[in-house]
């Protein structure tokens, strides 16, 4: 029997509320992105996702403008409503805000949020480049306002590198009651020896807090194709950290559709925790998110 799928990272968007996929295409971190400049619904996610064994997916905000972030949550909300997809919403939220406390309670009155992405990560190289600066999960105004996941049970889904892990690591260890999901699998970026080396220690300085669980998503992001080699290999070396009740599977769609399908990505995973138990499989491929999103 084949193993049911939940997607806990993917997309659904309109073009009219991004300002990155409208007017001059921008450097991104995933490379020239024209086919994806243009409405992605629901319906053609469904259809993406079809006869691949997707139960569930978990949609992961995609940079509205900032003051509109709860309006973003609430038109996901809405798809959700009519179409029964997604089951689960990570929204975002400025944990730079003076009080970020209001926003937190708007976004609290849609029942499918689950979480708050605040992407962190930096990068010598400014096309990988996210954040103001390197350890802005050290800044007291941040942490000040990280501490009100809490009150909502808010999960936060973590954006790093791997020189920025032991930061993230700290944060992880002074918040244990709130769950860190590692977006991208700690997005490795650098291939060579000393790259994948780093990225290792970084790797298990996150998964000694076990709040801290990896989502194996996006592994197409910086060498822009579909590499099964490269996915078992990122897979292999995540489930020998954090075991695999501390793993989940994520599309990352539609940014994984600039250069492959549905079907051969999940083709890709499937057969890089082939070697696992039926157990092992079921917790990575379905399990850890429906328990770590509450689907």
């Amino acid at each position: 029997m084949t193993q049911p799928v939940i997607d806990a990272h993917h997309h659904i968007w309109r073009q009219a509320d991004l300002p990155w996929l409208m007017g001059p295409m921008v450097p991104r971190i995933f490379g020239p992105y024209e086919p994806i400049r243009r409405d992605y619904p629901v319906e053609e996610y469904l259809a993406d996702i079809a006869g691949s064994g997707v139960v569930k997916s978990v949609y992961v905000q995609a940079n509205w403008p900032r003051e509109r972030a709860v309006d973003e949550a609430a038109w996901v909300q809405s798809e959700a409503d009519r179409t029964g997809w997604p089951h689960g919403i990570v929204a975002y939220a400025d944990l730079m805000a003076e009080d970020v406390r209001p926003a937190l309670a708007r976004l609290a009155k849609s029942p499918l949020v689950r979480g708050i992405r605040m992407q962190l990560h930096w990068h010598d190289n400014p096309q990988y480049r996210f954040a103001k600066h390197a350890d802005l999960a050290d800044d007291p105004v941040f942490r000040r306002n990280f501490a009100a996941l809490a009150d909502h049970g808010f999960s936060f889904d973590l954006q790093v590198f791997a020189p920025q892990m032991a930061v993230a690591a700290r944060l992880a260890l002074d918040h244990p009651g709130t769950t860190f999901i590692l977006q991208h699998a700690g997005m490795l970026e650098d291939l060579s020896e000393t790259g994948r080396a780093e990225w290792h220690r970084g790797m298990r300085l996150l998964a000694a807090e076990p709040n801290v669980v990896s989502k194996l998503s996006g592994l197409g992001t910086f060498i822009h194709r579909n590499d099964p080699g490269h996915i078992a290999f990122v897979v292999r070396e995540t489930m020998a950290l954090f075991g695999a009740d501390r793993c989940l599977f994520g599309s990352n769609f539609p940014i994984e559709k600039l250069w492959t399908d549905y079907a051969a990505l999940v083709a890709a995973y499937r057969d890089a925790v082939a070697g696992f138990t039926p157990e092992a499989q079921a917790a990575m491929l379905h399990d850890t998110a429906a328990r770590v999103y509450r689907l």
